[in-house]
């Protein structure tokens, strides 16, 4: 490999390959450049509209189901808006799009992979996903520090200042609890 052959046309005249002409060099450069700055192009997070930053919230979310069928999800997360109308985008560890959940005027849209679910109700569609009922007023109000009010839920917001929140749903069944780990 140090060495290149000369070619039936007699072209490179048996020089090293790390002798090649300059321009080849910097081209070979500029691609290398150009295929790190689109990897690097694909890990950046979508931006969200804007909207105040006391209606935004991002960081980890996780929820955990119990009962017959347990299930529980974790993944980053993009929160703006309030309970009439905003939107949730998750996202892969890697920052790409797994999910997005956009809701105003009594109807909310759920788009995930190519699969698009709509509904009526935000509480109906969130049900219908995770199999528990989400508190999505009482929701925006723990975040913003208040102790709202939901039924069957307790939220801890002890930790709300450090940017943690954990909310357990006792009744009625299935239990469930709620985690959340601001980064804004």
């Amino acid at each position: 490999w140090s060495r290149s052959l000369i070619d039936s046309a007699g072209r490179n005249e048996g020089r090293p390959l790390r002798m090649l002409p300059q321009r080849l060099h910097k081209a070979w450069w500029m691609a290398l450049g150009f295929f790190c700055l689109l990897w690097l192009s694909g890990c950046a997070q979508p931006k969200l509209m804007n909207v105040a930053d006391d209606d935004a919230w991002s960081g980890r979310i996780a929820l955990q189901v119990e009962g017959q069928a347990s299930q529980s999800f974790s993944a980053m997360f993009e929160l703006y808006g309030n309970a009439q109308a905003g939107g949730l985008v998750l996202l892969s560890p890697f920052g790409s799009r797994v999910a997005q959940l956009d809701w105003a005027d009594g109807h909310a849209t759920l788009q995930s992979g190519q699969e698009t679910r709509t509904s009526d109700s935000l509480d109906a569609l969130l049900q219908d996903v995770t199999g528990t009922r989400i508190p999505i007023a009482a929701l925006f109000g723990w975040l913003k520090g208040a102790q709202s009010t939901a039924v069957g839920w307790h939220a801890d917001l002890s930790g709300i200042g450090a940017g943690r929140l954990v909310a357990h749903r006792s009744s009625p069944a299935p239990q469930a609890t709620l985690r959340i780990a601001l980064t804004r």
